[in-house]
């Protein structure tokens, strides 16, 4: 009698992998279709894969100007695809599930848990349901405080374009449609000095790249932070230090020529936007060098975990952070708001930070071989990808192919985060239990 193989099960790690590379594709195929575009043409497959990916993984780095190149079919697939990416697709999946009723079984619920870095499954269908609540009511409001300018400016369009400015901000996603023919790429720029639009569009990049779990805290604790869990204290402080700290840099290091109002909109704006969201207001290519060295390490931190930023999550630098501080003070542990951190947390958040070190460095090095451009630069366009961020300094349009497909592996580590991937592959890989002796070394 032959042998029955049992059916190997993907893990939740396979699934969100191959959830979104699946649509992903998906949404490449539909942005290839004559409709999409504005001239009727078909884009080459290599363009549109580049835009899907950037979309999916909310990034907002283009090789096609949104607003000129793709129809309203196609700027309408590329808006999907950000909502989908930005959410996480497991989320969304789950989202239509409860819509039509259908019970979620327990390996789906140890999927949406790992899909929004929920600490545990009890409650997991309560926080995916709340996360949809919130999402809608947040881009709606976001979109109808934005209207009435965009209606000044562009008529009936303006209502399109405050549900798409909306939905882009929220997911961090970067994606604009202010291009025009002869001044395309052009991001908010017409919009650095307005009120309306940089309130607005800070407070929706800021809300969606906190984490889910920090909204569920603020909205049932509301001010009283004490009772806010570890993770949201450790979030909201770290955000907050890495909006101001670099607001006042910029302000006074790399926007002094412009007026008072202007510029205190433009530093905080650039502060903001660096940690995964990619509109931009100002000038990148006018900055100072420690300006742009400056963004490249906001753009690589991003926002936090769980939420719809990318990046090596603002909770990495601050466990990292608090781990240095233990050291100088010879204690055994890093501690955090009273709180011991453990010593595996601490492990997983330097292989975070070395591995976005690695992929940024080594991927500009290649690119900056590949078109005979300046290491500054090209790190700048990595740092970019791989933090979901989406800033350019203007280069990523004329890149070949291959630095193309360098920039989108970059943009898919950084959405699913590298250590999806790994666990992925290794997934039903024998845990080892055995220890080798023990050695000594010196660092430092």
């Amino acid at each position: 009698m032959g042998t029955i193989k049992k059916r190997k099960r993907l893990s939740s790690f396979q699934i969100i992998l191959l959830g979104f590379i699946g649509v992903i594709f998906l949404g490449a195929l539909i942005l290839m279709l004559p409709f999409s575009t504005r001239s009727g043409r078909v884009t080459p497959f290599n363009q549109a894969l580049f835009t899907a990916t950037s979309a999916v993984c909310v990034t907002g780095l283009v090789v096609q100007d949104t607003a000129t190149y793709w129809s309203g079919f196609g700027q309408a697939v590329i808006l999907s695809l950000i909502q989908i990416g930005g959410l996480g697709v497991i989320t969304m999946a789950a989202s239509f599930a409860l819509l039509s009723g259908k019970k979620i079984s327990l390996s789906q619920r140890s999927t949406m848990q790992n899909a929004i870095s929920a600490p545990k499954i009890g409650g997991i269908v309560r926080l995916t349901g709340f996360v949809i609540k919130g999402t809608a009511i947040i881009e709606g409001v976001g979109a109808v405080a934005m209207m009435p300018v965009f209606i000044r400016d562009f008529g009936l369009r303006g209502v399109w374009m405050a549900v798409f400015h909306s939905v882009s901000a929220f997911c961090n996603a970067g994606f604009d449609l202010m291009g025009r023919p002869g001044a395309k790429f052009a991001s908010m720029s017409a919009y650095s000095a307005d009120p309306v639009i940089n309130t607005v569009l800070i407070l929706l990049i800021v809300v969606g790249g906190i984490g889910f779990l920090t909204w569920e805290d603020v909205v049932t604790y509301k001010l009283r932070f004490k009772l806010y869990r570890l993770q949201s204290k450790v979030v909201l402080v770290t955000s907050a230090v890495l909006i101001v700290v670099p607001a006042v840099i910029f302000f006074f290091n790399d926007f002094a020529q412009l007026p008072v109002g202007e510029r205190i909109f433009g530093s905080l704006f650039q502060s903001v936007t660096t940690r995964t969201a990619g509109f931009n207001t100002l000038d990148l290519g006018a900055m100072t060098h420690a300006g742009k060295a400056l963004f490249i390490a906001l753009m690589l931190i991003g926002g936090s975990p769980g939420s719809t930023a990318g990046g090596l999550k603002t909770t990495t630098v601050a466990v990292l952070f608090a781990n240095a501080v233990s050291i100088f003070r010879r204690k055994e542990d890093p501690e955090c708001f009273g709180r011991r951190i453990d010593a595996g947390v601490v492990k997983v958040a330097a292989t975070i930070f070395l591995m976005y070190i690695a992929l940024c460095v080594s991927s500009a090095a290649v690119i900056s071989m590949l078109e005979k451009l300046p290491m500054r630069i090209c790190l700048f366009e990595t740092a970019s990808a791989v933090g979901t961020v989406g800033l350019t300094l203007g280069v990523t349009p004329s890149l070949g192919v291959v630095s193309q497909v360098i920039l989108m592996v970059l943009m898919f580590l950084g959405r699913v985060g590298g250590l999806t991937v790994i666990y992925a592959a290794i997934s039903g890989s024998p845990k080892k239990l055995s220890k080798l002796p023990q050695g000594k070394i010196t660092v430092g």
